[in-house]
């Protein structure tokens, strides 16, 4: 069997990810444009599409650690933990990563960059102090599987383009509600509505596909985490610590919440809209693995 066999597939959804964002928000600004009879904001559109596509490609792993208030870990600051860590990636065949610490209670891990060589680990304080070594090992190689598929950069183009068309779209809607309009025109009513549409819409839209990304990838990335420690219940137990926790990870929004290991949220939001699977069915399917 082959680890992170899925790398070049992710590469595609990124480019695929990247593609749906630049359609939806030059469509916002068509019909934006449409309806208040000038074409500047479909320029403006056009270029701010483009210009958020390159900043989420090359800034994003920088954006999504400033928002996490996490900041780089030295060797000699916690020789252990890189250690571990270089272990690990020795026996995965990846380069070794920068580690980054959030300084946080509630324990809780996740994987940024572009790729292996800009590849970042960031575990929060609670996370050392709470998880012994065979569970931190689960979730640094879970991680690592992360990096490995290339998953880190889809997720983390996901975080800043989803925060993107949520905020165009409510500039657009408040535009339709707000905005002058002309009452001689002919502007045809039903492009109008579709342009409102449209503007409420594309959130939920970003957050589902968030969603739906974040599911499948966690479920890989345990399965391949444990395939490389040869001990799942390491990754199963840290799992069981870190859902159980009852601390609320402070620096942590909507928009960040599906790049770490477990849902940093406690108690605030459905089920139904986690980014994440059922921590039960994903300790489960590794207690039921055979490595």
């Amino acid at each position: 069997m082959t680890l992170y066999n899925n790398s070049a597939s992710n590469q595609r959804k990124t480019w695929f990810l990247m593609t749906i964002f630049f359609v939806v928000v030059i469509a916002l600004g068509y019909f934006l444009s449409y309806a208040f009879d000038t074409p500047d904001i479909l320029y403006l559109a056009v270029i701010f599409s483009v210009v958020s596509s390159f900043i989420s490609y090359w800034w994003s792993d920088k954006i999504v650690l400033s928002m996490s208030r996490a900041h780089e870990l030295k060797f000699e600051d916690n020789k252990e933990l890189y250690r571990l860590v270089e272990n690990l990636c020795i026996s995965a065949g990846l380069k070794l990563p920068r580690i980054y610490i959030i300084d946080d209670q509630a324990p809780n891990a996740f994987a940024t960059g572009r790729n292996q060589a800009k590849s970042v680990v960031a575990v929060t304080t609670g996370l050392l102090q709470k998880l012994n070594r065979t569970e931190l090992e689960g979730v640094i190689a879970h991680e690592l599987s992360h990096i490995g598929n290339r998953d880190i950069l889809l997720a983390t183009i996901t975080t800043v383009l989803v925060g993107m068309i949520v905020l165009v779209a409510d500039w657009s809607s408040r535009s339709m509600f707000f905005g002058k309009h002309d009452s001689d025109s002919n502007r045809n009513g039903l492009i109008v509505l579709v342009g409102l549409l449209l503007a409420i819409l594309a959130p939920l839209f970003a957050q589902l596909m968030q969603v739906a990304i974040s599911r499948k990838r966690e479920y890989k990335a345990d399965a391949d985490g444990a395939l490389l420690t040869r001990y799942p219940e390491g990754l199963a137990a840290a799992l069981e610590k870190i859902s159980s926790d009852p601390n609320q990870l402070k620096s942590v929004n909507r928009a960040t919440a599906h790049l770490y290991i477990a849902s940093p949220f406690r108690g605030r939001l459905s089920r139904a809209f986690m980014t994440h699977p059922p921590i039960e069915k994903r300790i489960a399917a590794l207690r039921g693995m055979k490595v």
